[in-house]
């Protein structure tokens, strides 16, 4: 597979231009032979269009050149449209935008979308090149940073790709796992709440809250630590001591000792104040990262219990 290149000059040609019938063959079909190449088909009475065209602008321009963008006025060729209508192109009705790859329309979206998911478009299509846009180079090195301690770095990288990005959901939680690794937990917070209501509930943003909600009652069960042991070696069936002795063994970053606590209050009773066990268990499962070691560790454990 032909890869295109993820190495653009800063400052170099712009990737969006006009084109037309005389230019259509050079701009788009033998362009996209080196970079994948978005054919925007619109008409000056099309109001979607007036729309759809500037997300495609702002999206073509973020990608550095990676990708093109050729805007066709439909109207003022007709004989263009007329001859990528024979060969299959749906063109009856704008706006509509080709994405082509090697000299082929590698696909096709129909109506004016939201910048989120012309961007998923552009990517899907850079993906298919071989390439990607450079807010992904950009996460990858801030995850770098954060995995090899250089907090600060991360946490400059994080911020700059959420603000160009605001819908990049590990980016914004990036962000505010380099605010908890700071002790800024109020900001972190912030950062969250402050989530467009589209990626509210992903993944990773729901784990870093779930972090945050387990530090907080951590550092309350970690003052009450004694106790908790005391009444369960007075009733080892005190399953609400149990825990609690488990949210603050998190809080010490004792996981393996807090999943198995929740372990043996599921196995003594499972059912016990609806199930309140599994659900924290879970809920560990969800801050640590389901692919942590002692989430996979755990999650089999619990599987055992439940499906023997």
């Amino acid at each position: 597979m032909q890869v295109i290149s993820d190495t653009n000059p800063p400052n170099g040609p712009d990737p969006v231009m006009d084109g037309d019938q005389k230019t259509f063959m050079q701009d788009v079909i033998q362009a996209s032979q080196e970079v994948p190449v978005l054919v925007d088909f619109w008409a000056t009475w099309c109001g979607p269009c007036k729309t759809l065209t500037p997300t495609l602008e702002k999206v073509v321009r973020a990608a550095g050149g990676r990708v093109r963008l050729v805007k066709i006025d439909i109207d003022k060729n007709r004989q263009l449209v007329q001859q990528l209508v024979q060969m299959g192109l749906p063109l009856q009705s704008v706006p509509t935008v080709a994405a082509f790859w090697n000299g082929q329309i590698a696909d096709i979206f129909q109506g004016a979308l939201p910048e989120s998911e012309v961007r998923r478009f552009t990517e899907a299509l850079l993906k298919l090149a071989g390439g990607q846009m450079p807010g992904a180079d950009l996460l990858a090195e801030a995850q770098e940073a954060l995995e090899q301690g250089d907090v600060q770095t991360a946490l400059e990288l994080f911020a700059t790709l959420a603000q160009q990005e605001p819908e990049n959901a590990p980016a914004l939680a990036g962000f505010a796992r380099c605010l908890l690794a700071l002790d800024q937990e109020a900001q972190a917070l912030e950062v969250i709440n402050s989530a467009p209501e589209k990626i509210a509930n992903h993944a990773e943003i729901a784990a870093v809250r779930s972090q945050i909600e387990l530090a907080a009652a951590g550092r309350e069960a970690q003052s009450k630590f004694g106790e908790f042991e005391a009444r369960l070696a007075a009733d080892p069936d005190d399953h609400a001591a149990r825990i609690e002795l488990a949210v603050a063994l998190n809080a010490a970053d004792q996981r393996e000792e807090a999943a198995e606590q929740l372990l043996e209050a599921i196995r003594r009773d499972r059912v016990w104040n609806e199930e309140a066990a599994r659900k924290q268990l879970l809920k560990f499962f969800e801050a640590w990262g389901f692919m942590d070691p002692v989430s996979q560790k755990a999650r089999r454990a619990l599987s055992a219990m439940l499906f023997k």
